[in-house]
This record gives C-alpha cells, structure tokens and sequence, in this order.
C-alpha cells in the first residue's frame, strides 16, 4: 500500500481559534496591569450581577443585554408521532446583540 503524501501550503492562516475563559483572564490582566486574582474576582463580580439583575435586564454597555422573555402557551408537533401537543408557557433569557457591536464584527455593507 502506498503512503499518502501530503503537501504544505505556504500561506499562514489566521487563527480561528476561539479565546478561552483563561486566555481572556491573561489578557486582561496584562492589558490592566492587574494580577490573575484581581481580574478572576472582577469577573466573578461582574457574572454574579448579571444573573441576579437578568430578570430586571442588564446592559453590557457596548456588547448587549440580558433579557427575561415570557413566551406563549403554543400548540406543537411531537415529530415522532405527528400528534398535535400543548407547548406551555414559560420564561426564557435571551442575549439581545448590542448594534456597536454588530457594526464592530460585521462588516458594513
């Protein structure tokens, strides 16, 4: 059997890769002049609030909000069996996209 052979490309893609939970911690501690400890405890602060505030909406001002949604009792479709299904009411949080946002990591068309 014959081996594969597999060519290099030449050209670095950029990377893709999305930033962790540590890599940001890094980031911000370094960008902040803060240390490791400081910004897990500003972060931790900032997660706790926007939970227990989710329900009256919290604004990250510039990146969005978090927002209590009552939906609809609704009929349905039970896809197993086509039988027709009552979807009760209830209340979701939603993240809504703040348009500074959308216009710094969308492209203007």
């Amino acid at each position: 059997m014959a081996a594969r052979k597999t060519t290099k490309t030449t050209a670095k893609k950029p990377a893709s890769k999305t930033m962790t939970k540590s890599a940001l911690i890094n980031h911000l501690a370094q960008e902040n002049e803060m240390t490791r400890k400081e910004v897990i405890a500003f972060m931790d602060s900032l997660v706790d609030t926007a939970y227990n505030q989710a329900k009256n909406g919290f604004t990250f001002p510039g990146i969005g909000k978090l927002v209590l949604v009552k939906r609809k009792a609704r009929m349905g479709r039970n896809p197993a069996t086509g039988e027709s299904i009552k979807i009760p009411a209830k209340k979701v949080v939603k993240f809504r996209v703040a348009k500074a946002a959308k216009d710094a990591i969308l492209p203007a068309k």
